[in-house]
Formats: C-alpha cells, sequence, structure tokens
C-alpha cells in the first residue's frame, strides 16, 4: 500500500500528547518524518517519538515555545537539520482557559494570545521560507468560533482569529502554491480537557446531546483529516475551515 505522505516532512507543533500527538504518528505511519514539538513535556515527545521508530518511521523531539520568535525559528529549522527540508506545518499548540468577563485579566488574555496567535504566526513565518510549491499549512482552530460558549470569550476570541488568519494567509500564499486550512475539532478526549474536568462532566453529555453523531471525539478522528489536509488529495483546498466534530456546530 503506498503511503500519501511518503517522503514529505512534517513539524507538529504541541505534539507530546493529544491531538498533536495523534498526527505526528498517523503522520508517520503514512509515510513522513516528524518534527515532535513540545514545550514542557520532552518525557510526552519522547514517547511519541519511540513509537513512531519503532514502528519503522522516523522522528526527533524538538523542545521550545512558539509565542517566542527565536524558538519558533529553531523548531523550523530542526526540520532542515534533521531532514533536510519541510513540506507541512501543523500548527497545533494551544491553550485554553475559562473565565467570565468579570474575571478577564491582562494576562489570561496575553497568555492564550500569545500561544495560540501569535505563535501560529511566528512558526508559519519561519515556515514559508522553506516550504515548498504544495506546501501544506494546517491550523488547529476548534469549534468554539461558532459555538461561541460562554465563559470563553479570550479563547473563542483566539480560535476566531485562526480562522481569520488561516483566510487571509491562504490568498497570501496563494500564489506560491502553499495552501493553508483550519481543522477546528469539536470537543475531542484528550488528556487536556481530562485534567479541565471536560470529560465526564455535565459539559461533555450537553454537548454529545447536540453532536449529531452522538459522541465525544477522539484524536484519531482529527489526525485523519490532518492527513488528509497534509496530502496531495487536498490539493484543491485552500482557506477552508474545516469543522470536525461529529457534526457540532
Amino acid at each position: 500500500m503506498s503511503k500519501k505522505l511518503e517522503g514529505k516532512v512534517a513539524v507538529v507543533t504541541g505534539a507530546s500528547k493529544g491531538i498533536g500527538a495523534e498526527i505526528a504518528k498517523r503522520f508517520a505511519r503514512d509515510g513522513a518524518a516528524v518534527v515532535v514539538n513540545y514545550l514542557s513535556s520532552k518525557a510526552g515527545a519522547d514517547k511519541v517519538v519511540a513509537e513512531i521508530t519503532q514502528a519503522g518511521g522516523k522522528a526527533v523531539a524538538v523542545g521550545g515555545s512558539v509565542s517566542e520568535a527565536a524558538e519558533a525559528q529553531a523548531i523550523i529549522e530542526a526540520a532542515i537539520s534533521n531532514f533536510g527540508k519541510l513540506d507541512i506545518l501543523v500548527n497545533n499548540s494551544g491553550i485554553y482557559e475559562f473565565a467570565t468577563i468579570e474575571e478577564i485579566t491582562p494576562e489570561h488574555f496575553h497568555k492564550q494570545f500569545n500561544i495560540n496567535v501569535l505563535g501560529l504566526l511566528l512558526t508559519t513565518q519561519a515556515a514559508v521560507k522553506y516550504l515548498p510549491e504544495g506546501g501544506s499549512i494546517i491550523n488547529i482552530g476548534s469549534v468554539v468560533s461558532r459555538l461561541t460558549p460562554p465563559g470563553a470569550a479570550v479563547y473563542t476570541a483566539t480560535k476566531g482569529a485562526v480562522d481569520a488568519i488561516t483566510g487571509s494567509l491562504s490568498k497570501e500564499l496563494g500564489p506560491r502554491k502553499i495552501r493553508v486550512n483550519a481543522l477546528n475539532p469539536g470537543l475531542v478526549a484528550t488528556e487536556g480537557t481530562q485534567t479541565a474536568g471536560v470529560i465526564g462532566s455535565e459539559m461533555e453529555s450537553g454537548y454529545v446531546a447536540q453532536t449529531p453523531l452522538g459522541r465525544t471525539g477522539q484524536p484519531n478522528d482529527i489526525a485523519s483529516v490532518a492527513a488528509f489536509l497534509a496530502s496531495e488529495d487536498s490539493y484543491w483546498l485552500t482557506g477552508e475551515q474545516l469543522l470536525v466534530g461529529g457534526g457540532l456546530r
């Protein structure tokens, strides 16, 4: 069976766990060499790399914060130094914190915007020097930009920004034949949503009740769509927002 990402090189930010880890593993199964970026969990990233290499794939763990320009540059440069090129960038690094309007502080605002928005821009800025014609940028957004849930004004704003940036960059980079799309998951069962107390809560059951396919998403549900957006199967897609949440919107 031919592997649709054979010979490609990908950077996946925030890939030590959850959706990012699953995307990295899926890309490797499809033949790509992968830079597995992490911020704090070196052990998590090393585990992802070990799983990939034990299965015969190629991967390297690279630490760094996407919200720091020099570190974002170093994450991208790791693809060049380890694998010689870059074809795919997945801007997956992101955080979420919930707060009512009364609770919002400048720190709450800047923490989320620095990683979710500035980080995406800095990593993309570093990557476009290397991405060839046919290159693919995949921005991990969220269905929250459509749902606009209460108590999440800042987080929802960051993901609305991701949608807007995706559209703008698709037009800017289109003449260079670089595609830019947003992959916007619904509720997904990850370490993050477990830790936040979402999984198993009334919030989860409420979202499942609004989901036509009737369940919470799993990381592999997102990774399979990311693999499609990374591959030539989606060569005529750019500037799109793909809602991947079982119909939740």
